[in-house]
């Protein structure tokens, strides 16, 4: 279509004059700002939007991108300590190179006209996961781990018919927030308290508030402020009693070394898959998994897309193919899928595989024990500074732990700050979430800190406090 030398394109919103009559007409309406008749006058904007001037050249703007992000300071510049959801690990170049590959990167989420290897490839992600686990079903994986333990709870709430959730006091607010909105108002998150001195699940709070109701007990192991929780089978047993099930959240780094929840009557886990090399990324680069038994009941509820081996139209020949498709939001009935299931972050699952087939056994073994001895090493370290607490509770932690600075006159937002000019970030301040805890940071030590990086930190707050 060409109107008095414009050119309309098929595929882009037209903004050519006589187009816009023609289509006005057609429904009826004589201005465009008919179409928005419903909305309020008090909250139309009635200037035009303070925008820069549009820049016109490719080069131009990417120089002033190029510009902007420059104001930024990565963890390549600035020693980093901060965890709490996305952490700094060792990302293998190897990693890069495979899901960097184009029938990997263009076709995670296609069909299998457009497949070279995927199906496959997301089968052994699936089967390296459940072996570290220890469970039978792994999923292609939800957006982020967050989205996979609300996705989980809604599982049990489905598979249960009940409509509570009780979920540690103990967990980041941003994450109980998420999965509060993706299952509310069907499920009712209740929390249960945490010891004060350990962090452990108050057991004695969880009793009293469990009952015919409770769909499922959610817990974390590594704790979102780092210690192992020592009751899981106690809490699985309390869960189990009133026929709740157990589901727990894990951090899949620590399970080189510590007992996979299966072992302590987990009947869904659940967790974040950035730490199986992925690079941090601000607003990407996240990714999440749910394991469960191969039972039906569980099979059955998962809303994303399981592959397994499938026979072929050759006898005696397999392939890998979808399980159970039609339960899913794209599957032959849509409209009853258990939840709707996007493109998800496939092509983060088979990063994950890699990540577990260049680690192995023995390298998840070596890269959980290097964790704790770093972390350990750390918490005796700021210890032995003059009012601050290395390690807030008693126990053992992994990865993450909350130091307080109650001792040292200073807040937490202060050392930070102090930190940031000494090129450190210092841990996620606590104080906003967690005020019982006083002036408290979570702290993350991963295998990529050097000795030198982590006598630098304390160092620095040494210096920070007595400033």
């Amino acid at each position: 279509m060409s109107i008095h030398g414009f050119k309309s394109h098929p595929y882009i919103p037209n903004s050519v004059v006589e187009v816009q009559q023609e289509m006005l007409k057609e429904i009826g309406l004589n201005n465009l700002e008919e179409l928005h008749a419903e909305v309020p006058e008090e909250i139309k904007l009635k200037e035009n939007m303070n925008l820069p001037k549009p820049i016109k050249s490719e080069y131009a703007l990417k120089r002033h991108v190029e510009g902007l992000l420059k104001k930024n300071k990565t963890c390549n510049e600035y020693l980093n300590f901060l965890g709490a959801g996305c952490w700094q690990h060792y990302v293998p170049a190897v990693c890069d190179e495979i899901n960097s590959r184009g029938e990997f990167l263009t076709a995670y989420g296609g069909e299998p006209y457009n497949d070279f290897g995927r199906f496959q490839a997301l089968f052994e992600y699936q089967s390296l996961v459940a072996e570290l686990v220890d469970m039978d079903v792994v999923n292609v994986p939800t957006m982020d781990g967050a989205q996979a333990a609300a996705t989980a709870i809604r599982m049990a709430g489905r598979i249960t018919g009940r409509d509570e959730v009780l979920v540690p006091k103990a967990m980041d607010e941003e994450k109980f927030l998420i999965i509060k909105n993706y299952c509310q108002p069907d499920l009712t998150l209740i929390k249960v308290d945490y010891d004060q001195g350990t962090g452990q699940l108050d057991l004695d709070d969880l009793k009293k508030k469990i009952s015919e109701k409770t769909a499922a007990v959610f817990f974390e192991n590594p704790s979102f402020l780092g210690f192992i929780e020592e009751h899981g089978q106690e809490i699985s047993d309390i869960a189990h009693h009133v026929g709740a099930l157990s589901i727990v959240g894990v951090d899949p780094s620590s399970l080189g070394v510590l007992t996979p929840p299966s072992r302590y009557g987990a009947d869904i886990v659940s967790g974040d898959l950035q730490p199986l090399g992925m690079h941090m990324n601000y607003g990407g680069g996240q990714s999440g998994f749910m394991a469960t038994r191969d039972e039906e009941k569980f099979v059955m509820e998962f809303p994303s897309r399981l592959f397994g081996l499938a026979p072929t139209s050759v006898e005696g020949e397999y392939g890998f193919g979808d399980v159970a498709y039609d339960r899913t939001s794209f599957g032959h009935h849509r409209h009853k899928g258990k939840e709707y299931v996007g493109t998800q972050t496939a092509l983060w699952g088979i990063t994950a595989g890699v990540y577990l087939a260049t680690m192995g056994p023995q390298g998840m073994f070596e890269l959980g024990q290097t964790i704790m001895q770093k972390c350990q090493y750390v918490i005796n370290k700021l210890n032995g500074i003059e009012g601050v607490k290395g390690s807030l509770f008693n126990g053992v932690n992994f990865k993450e732990f909350v130091v307080n600075f109650d001792g040292t006159n200073k807040t937490v937002k202060e050392i930070n700050r102090m930190l940031r000019e000494k090129n450190i970030f210092g841990g996620k301040d606590l104080t906003k979430d967690f005020p019982e805890l006083g002036e408290s940071a979570l702290y993350c030590v991963t295998e990529v800190h050097m000795k030198e990086d982590m006598d630098r930190l304390v160092r620095a707050i040494e210096e920070c406090i007595k400033a």
